[in-house]
């Protein structure tokens, strides 16, 4: 029913306008006038989906699947979600059976799974937002999972795969190096020139195939670096100036998560030592690039969901990092005035009533979001000291 009836006003906008776009052999990332598309006067004005083809192609077969045939809106709005309410359910038993293998009680991993089934975060970022983090992280820690098993061909084609479409697991790219960094040198070759390989055919070739124009996103390609807010630290700025677009070349904040994972990457030991060590060095490279950049979505912090779960499970992480890594995400939210948008698809007259009353006490909101904030870097970087430490020994 959540996946039904509720949307996010901007992200399922832009995720049903792309869809008709591929589905017609439009360009994706030039949108048109699409109001009699859907008899509906949000559909003008758009801004391009921000995201590699791979997103965009599948939004295309959904359209053809569902609105083109039926032209039910909430259906339309509902298929979207499928791809990632499957993978909801592929992660929590992904997670139990990684559990089950590290040797952890089973009620432990009974209890992660259902947690993972029926988590109201994972419930309100997908499944009622319409958001594809979890989809993600599902393709992010079976890489993993592959990596550590010596799968190096199709552990490098779910990272790509991953990362085209939302590179948030970029740093995982360095974790795999610096797991793979060891003689024969060849293996860690391999596995980049797979990996470099099917980026270029997920995120370049499909430029050529459809004759789509990349003018827009080479124009734009420094958004992501020139703007702050949401769960990031420059949430301050947006506060204080009333923008969330940086002035002049204070771009450069937006690049410092680069050269601060390259530095973390460069102190984790190199060569493969296990699962665990996988997974704590991509919590702790994931944390870093979130925690360094100028802007966070809310939502992004599904990547990192499973991790957690999976460490806190094996008392690689003290318990307070699973509260914060969901529940905070969660009270953010509600100062971003996300939840008020979720009525798009149903209610919209109601959602616009709630922006404005929003829009009047926006000082105190913004405050209130940046009390939550403060806590979650203070957590996040409490999490990445945590993931340097070494492995706990097992109790004989």
């Amino acid at each position: 029913m959540l996946g039904l009836f509720f949307g996010h006003a901007y992200d399922i906008k832009i995720f049903m306008a792309t869809g008709y776009v591929v589905a017609t052999g439009q360009d994706p990332y030039i949108l048109p006038d699409l109001r009699t598309v859907f008899n509906n006067p949000a559909f003008i004005g758009l801004t391009s989906i921000g995201y590699p083809p791979p997103w965009p192609l599948l939004l295309g077969l959904i359209y053809l699947l569902t609105y083109a045939p039926t032209h039910n809106f909430l259906l339309y709005n509902l298929a979207i979600k499928i791809p990632t309410i499957i993978a909801n359910i592929c992660l929590a038993y992904l997670v139990r059976d990684i559990l089950n293998n590290q040797g952890a009680n089973p009620g432990i991993s009974r209890k992660a799974w259902l947690f993972l089934l029926f988590n109201p975060f994972l419930f309100y970022f997908t499944t009622a937002w319409g958001q594809f983090d979890s989809l993600v992280a599902l393709l992010t820690l079976a890489s993993l999972v592959l990596l550590n098993k010596g799968r190096l061909a199709i552990s490098a084609i779910l990272l790509a795969l991953a990362i085209s479409l939302k590179p948030t697991p970029v740093p995982v790219v360095l974790v795999a190096i610096v797991y793979l960094w060891e003689a024969p040198w060849r293996r860690m070759v391999r596995y980049l020139i797979i990996f470099s390989m099917i980026m270029l055919i997920l995120c370049v070739l499909p430029f050529y195939i459809f004759g789509w124009d990349a003018t827009p996103i080479l124009h734009g390609w420094n958004a992501q670096f020139t703007v702050s807010g949401g769960m990031a630290l420059t949430t301050l700025y947006e506060l204080t100036a009333g923008t969330y677009v940086l002035p002049g070349d204070w771009w450069l904040l937006g690049v410092v998560w680069l050269p601060a994972i390259l530095i973390a990457a460069h102190f984790m030991q190199r060569g493969g030592h296990g699962l665990i060590d996988l997974l704590k060095n991509s919590l702790a490279l994931i944390l870093i690039f979130f925690l360094t950049r100028t802007w966070l979505s809310e939502q992004n912090l599904a990547l990192i969901l499973p991790l957690v779960v999976i460490l806190v499970c094996l008392d690689e992480l003290p318990r307070l990092a699973f509260y914060a890594v969901w529940i905070l995400p969660l009270i953010f939210t509600i100062f971003n005035t996300s939840p008020a948008q979720l009525l798009f698809t149903i209610r919209p007259d109601i959602m616009t009533k709630l922006l404005q009353w929003a829009e009047i006490i926006r000082t105190p909101r913004l405050w209130a979001r940046l009390l939550v904030v403060i806590p979650w870097q203070a957590a996040g970087w409490w999490m990445v000291a945590c993931s340097y430490r070494k492995r706990r020994p097992k109790p004989v």
